[in-house]
């Protein structure tokens, strides 16, 4: 059933003019008290503040609950693809437009899911930072003038980081990725990403460890997202997907990994990079993987790939990256675009089922690790990055989490050491929660 469109109210509207960096305006607008849920999404360019919930979705493992404004919440069950529960709640929305912000987990994934699956929040506030400008759009005029004050509120520089031991569990990993590449040589699989979580073992202060590490980092996309006990901050190495109005897709597939030490070292873990018979390996049934994915959705003849097996710097690492492009078929939207590529082959493994299966019996549930950060709008845009190199917080437990690809080449020492190079984007960053 669709619901008919309620009245637009009058929107207030401010543009301001801004001389800080836009992080430290994401940060005083989440350091303002002015709302209890808020997304902060990060793409070149544009940096974008969601904030309270004036529509939400939230998807459970059997159930989806939608509210709306002047409509009753509603909570239904849902069966078959967890997707197009996401498509129908989005469709029987009465706004006439409308951005959404939010979340998908890993297990959105998961043949026989666990937990809460997705969390989307359409904004009361939206605040757009481009090109030293603030709009600033809401339908509350009090909330529009609150946030954009807080824009004029000078955000303190973040404390120093508190250190965060990541050389745990090193046993266990290996032995975990032994056991997958024993898969692999049995033909169980050719690749599959397993992972490995830290703990962090103090209170952390999410906002200033989203503005320590994104200085640090030079990621595709950065996100932010306090979203009922889920809290999460994080520099995506990886664009899982991208889908314009007009229906173009993109995918830029990361796989293969160095260190990236910011020394006259990294020239020499660049050409290693490049010329590794492993690493090459797994880039290439990486990408060969999502061009096959978008050729299912995408009208025949479109698809491309491009850049291929460029290196792409992400803070503490440096990736072998490539780029898929197709035009997707005419009875397609980018709800099928989500359903195809997600979870990403880069995060999952090769073929992706058999991956998944493993990864559910090798590794402990991901949740929002692996999953999606994503920003999806009523014009049929959608934009989605991987969770990875992020912060993870839910009630008292802060933890970091990093896997890596394993293919039949691996060896569970490379792997583990892969896994910290990772971490290193992430964990010399957290800062500690002061007491006032």
């Amino acid at each position: 059933m669709t619901v008919p469109p309620i009245e637009r109210p009058e929107r207030t509207e401010r543009v301001v003019a801004t001389g800080a960096p836009p992080v430290l305006l994401m940060a005083a607008l989440a350091r303002s008290d002015l709302f209890d849920e808020y997304v902060v999404y990060e793409k070149p360019g544009l940096w974008t503040f969601a904030g309270g919930a004036l529509g939400e979705v939230i998807l459970e493992a059997d159930t989806v609950r939608t509210t709306w404004p002047d409509t009753p919440p509603d909570v239904r069950p849902w069966s078959g693809r967890p997707v197009d529960a996401l498509r129908t709640a989005f469709e029987e929305c009465p706004l006439p437009a409308w951005n959404a912000y939010g979340w998908i987990a890993f297990e959105f994934a998961v043949r026989h899911p666990t937990g809460r699956l997705a969390h989307l929040l359409v904004p009361r506030v939206e605040v757009r930072v481009h090109d030293g400008t603030a709009h600033i759009t809401g339908r509350d005029h009090d909330e529009v003038e609150r946030a954009t004050e807080a824009l004029r509120t000078s955000t303190p520089e973040p404390p120093a980081p508190t250190r965060v031991p990541i050389r745990t569990d090193g046993d266990h990993y290996r032995e975990r990725v032994a056991e997958a590449v024993a898969d692999i040589h049995a033909g169980r699989y050719q690749k599959v990403i397993l992972s490995r979580t830290v703990d962090v073992p103090f209170p952390v202060d999410v906002v200033a460890t989203y503005v320590r590490g994104r200085r640090a980092n030079t990621p595709a996309r950065s996100f932010l997202s306090v979203l009922d006990d889920h809290e999460t901050l994080g520099f995506s190495p990886e664009v899982l997907a991208s889908v314009t109005a007009g229906g173009r897709v993109r995918t830029d597939p990361l796989a293969g990994t160095r260190a990236l030490t910011k020394s006259n070292e990294d020239q020499n873990l660049r050409n290693e990079l490049l010329s590794d018979p492993k690493e090459i390996f797994e880039h290439a049934i990486s990408v060969y993987a999502a061009q096959k994915e978008l050729q299912r959705i995408c009208a025949p003849g479109t698809v491309r790939i491009g850049d291929f097996m460029t290196v792409k710097q992400r803070g503490s690492v440096q990736h072998l990256g490539s780029t898929v492009t197709g035009a997707l078929a005419r009875d397609r939207t980018q709800w099928d675009a989500l359903a195809t590529l997600f979870p990403g082959v880069t995060a999952s493994g090769v073929p992706k089922k058999e991956a998944i299966e493993a990864i559910t019996r090798l590794d402990e549930p991901r949740g929002l690790y692996a999953g999606a950060a994503l920003t999806v709008t009523h014009e049929g845009a959608l934009d989605c990055a991987l969770v990875l190199r992020a912060l993870y917080r839910r009630n008292d437990r802060t933890w970091l989490r990093a896997g890596a690809g394993i293919v039949g080449a691996s060896t569970p020492d490379r792997e583990f050491e892969e896994t910290c190079e990772k971490l290193t984007s992430i964990a010399p960053h957290v800062v500690a929660k002061t007491t006032r």
